[in-house]
């Protein structure tokens, strides 16, 4: 066989993903309550639902609001956006379930407008992350490629961005030195935004109180330092008021009480995994369970009260694993994407259950789910806490996608 016969390796792959993708389209009706596939005009990096819930009169579908942004290539203009998205109700004719939204039938029948992007707000380069604050759902927090963080309020910008493509954040937040991805808002203390950044810093500002007129810049209200490289990720946890967590290059989760001053502020630190950890996520309903997500293509399992053993390793992933979330309506759920083009679903209930030889090729009992809808990357996805079962994901070739298991 001469040379040019032989296939690259990337066309391979692309072949092979092409493959998947159409084997999977073809079992959406018998895996999947709902599918909605949108194409964006530029990937995004973040996504995150907005607690606001409408049923409008008449119509047998709710709407719901998503936080994305937008990672274009290098002379066009960057957006924060908001998109509205049309969920059936319930007891909604099953047609109404599924497809896309070219109009293409997907098994499920065609869907028309369910995806909608409904504001951008011109941004200075990609958004790496983007996260509303809890206490108040119009302010959006965005991680830029600059050494600062962004805070938005929704309400305040038009629908239609300014032509001239200038960037007016309501608030600055200064205190990092290079940009980064961790971003989280405490559910306890309104204002209260932690970041984690490349320059090995985690920065804590209080943007509390109303937005005046004009622009205004506001500096860290503490800096931690103790990760020796880049801070992937940040969490508060979610029933202790004091206490974060983060996790870096430096393959270490910490665990930190913010009422100690931020040189002693350190209460724990381990070597969580054999590579960079790339995300946290503590459990909404346990308040000693934690997980995190690692290069290593493991998600690990962690009590609080003994860090250094660790619970369990979830080992499906083939691939650099991305980010992690728990369930918000079930507390043994958590689920997990990467780089291998999936986001499994896992039930801690299951670990150790017995399985037959057959179920074993699928993949360990704890192994309850895997969505494989995106041909490329999965970079974040985000749980509804509205509708059960219900996730959005985003991935690296443009397509989001909201479906329900």
């Amino acid at each position: 066989m001469g040379a040019n016969d032989e296939e690259y390796p990337d066309e391979q792959d692309e072949r092979m993903i092409a493959e998947e993708y159409k084997i999977w389209k073809k079992n959406t009706p018998f895996l999947y309550d709902l599918v909605v596939t949108h194409a964006l005009e530029w990937p995004s990096l973040t996504v995150q639902w907005l607690p606001k819930r409408e049923e409008p009169a008449g119509k047998d579908y709710s709407i719901q609001q998503l936080i994305l942004g937008t990672h274009t290539s290098e002379n066009e203009q960057n957006y924060l956006m908001r998109a509205e998205v049309q969920l059936p109700l319930e007891d909604a004719d099953v047609d109404a379930r599924g497809g896309d939204d070219k109009g293409e039938v997907g098994g499920f029948g065609a869907s028309a407008g369910k995806v909608q992007v409904v504001q951008l707000i011109n941004h200075d380069g990609e958004v790496n992350r983007a996260r509303y604050c809890p206490q108040n759902e119009f302010v959006i927090a965005t991680k830029t490629i600059s050494a600062d963080v962004y805070v938005f309020d929704y309400s305040k910008h038009p629908s239609k961005p300014p032509a001239d493509g200038g960037c007016n954040p309501d608030i600055r937040l200064k205190g990092h030195k290079t940009e980064g991805y961790g971003l989280s808002w405490s559910p306890f203390e309104a204002g209260h935004l932690l970041s984690g950044s490349d320059d090995a810093q985690i920065c804590l500002w209080d943007v509390q109180g109303p937005l005046g007129k004009g622009e205004r810049t506001v500096d860290a209200k503490a800096i931690y330092t103790g990760h020796l490289g880049v801070v992937e990720d940040v969490a508060w946890h979610c029933q202790l008021p004091h206490m974060f967590g983060s996790v870096g290059d430096d393959k270490s989760l910490k665990l930190w009480d913010t009422r100690k001053a931020p040189d002693a502020a350190c209460l724990n630190s381990v070597e969580a995994h054999q590579a960079e950890v790339n995300c946290l996520a503590f459990n909404p309903f346990n308040e000693y369970v934690l997980a995190t997500g690692s290069a290593d293509k493991t998600v690990a399992l962690f009590d609080l009260r003994k860090l250094d053993n660790r619970l369990h390793t979830f080992a499906s992933h083939t691939e650099e694993v991305f980010q992690i979330g728990w369930s918000p309506k079930h507390e043994t759920i958590l689920s997990s994407c990467g780089a291998d083009r999936r986001l499994m679903v896992w039930d801690l209930s299951r670990i150790g259950d017995e399985q037959t030889p057959e179920d074993a090729e699928d993949g360990p009992p704890e192994l309850l789910f895997i969505h494989g809808g995106h041909t490329s990357k999965i970079s974040d996805f985000a749980y509804n806490h509205n509708d059960d079962w219900v996730v959005a994901s985003v991935a690296e070739d443009n397509i989001l996608q909201v479906w329900q298991m």
